[in-house]
């Protein structure tokens, strides 16, 4: 496989999935007890979009590893996605996932947490065959990056979580307060960590991870503005999640930051008000009323004027730094794999 030609990093993904997919049924089968395991593979069955472990390979073929080289740390990154959305799902009670009920909606919280948790042991277990398998040296260092990568990740999970469930208050936080959250939940977990580990598993040096890291920080912030964008604006069908998530949820988007930034004293406060319930509490009226703001004050046209900065920084990134990077056939993808991060629909 890692001698074949792609395009686009969309057609390299496309041409991986089964491999990832069905590593990972190896790790997670049905089995006794057979309900507690479909559950689990509910989620992994549904099969997302496949980006971070796609770019878990790309830059794995792109410091010269193979398929087999890589596809246990590719197989963990997208484990790790699928039972990470299954717990985000039951904190937020949101309502869909991958187009279908989320899994609290279908078999209770309980049971989709507990189910949840097979899921991570599963991915320490692929980890942990790995490091075996390359050597205290190699696969411990992939290791460790997970390890790192993640426990970031869940550092950003509770500062959002902090302010969901017990801040409640758009005037304590600011664009910084963002920014750190997309960080941990979306730069490194989503685009600059996949890579560094994909690199680690052939022959990269810590200058290629602070190229990635480069590279990454600022397509990781394109992506989760372009994502808050479409929570607001896409077709549910083809989005896989409920439209206005963010604001039911009462998460903090630079789309809603901007609006409240430039609205009047009582509408302030009538945010507050909204952003203070719960999220079963608030009114398709209240959450109509936030719309109504943010399009009067334009808060979509200005998160797509900051997505457009980092995504040119991005690209700017990928130009100083592509002549660096080995030149093979994956070269030209990672171009590809940067831009599909935020120019996309779903």
């Amino acid at each position: 496989m890692s001698d074949t030609n792609f395009n686009t990093f969309k057609d390299f993904v496309e041409a991986h999935r089964a491999s990832i997919y069905n590593k990972i049924c190896e790790y997670v089968p049905i089995k006794d007890p057979i309900e507690h395991y479909k559950i689990m593979r509910d989620y992994i069955d549904r099969q997302g979009k496949y980006r971070r472990p796609g770019l878990v390979l790309l830059t794995a073929y792109l410091y010269g590893a193979t398929l087999k080289d890589a596809i246990l740390p590719a197989a963990a990154e997208q484990l790790s996605e699928d039972w990470i959305l299954m717990q985000d799902d039951i904190e937020d009670d949101a309502d869909l996932r991958r187009g279908k009920p989320a899994a609290q909606k279908i078999y209770g919280w309980v049971h989709a947490m507990n189910a949840s948790n097979t899921g991570q042991m599963a991915m320490w277990k692929m980890l942990n065959d790995y490091v075996k398998e390359r050597g205290p040296e190699r696969g411990g260092a992939v290791y460790d990056k997970f390890y790192d990568m993640l426990s970031y990740t869940v550092e950003g999970q509770y500062i959002e979580n902090e302010f969901i469930h017990h801040v409640k208050d758009l005037s304590k936080v600011d664009e910084s307060f963002y920014l750190r959250i997309a960080d941990s939940k979306t730069c490194y977990y989503t685009v600059y960590g996949p890579m560094q580990i994909g690199a680690l598993t052939g022959n990269g040096s810590e200058t290629d991870l602070k190229i990635l890291k480069q590279m990454g920080y600022n397509a990781g912030i394109a992506f989760q503005i372009t994502d808050d964008i479409l929570d607001m604006v896409a077709d549910e069908k083809e989005f896989g999640k409920k439209n206005f998530g963010d604001i039911y949820e009462g998460k903090v988007t630079l789309i809603i930051l901007h609006a409240y930034k430039n609205a009047t004293k009582e509408e302030k406060a009538k945010i507050d008000a909204i952003y203070k319930k719960k999220r079963d509490d608030k009114t398709s009226d209240e959450i109509n009323y936030i719309r109504s703001l943010i399009e009067k004050y334009d808060g979509i046209g200005y998160a797509e004027s900051v997505r457009d900065k980092y995504g040119a920084k991005a690209k700017e990134a990928v130009e100083q730094y592509i002549g660096i990077m080995p030149e093979n056939n994956y070269t030209k993808i990672v171009k590809s794999a940067v831009e599909e991060m935020f120019i996309r629909k779903k």
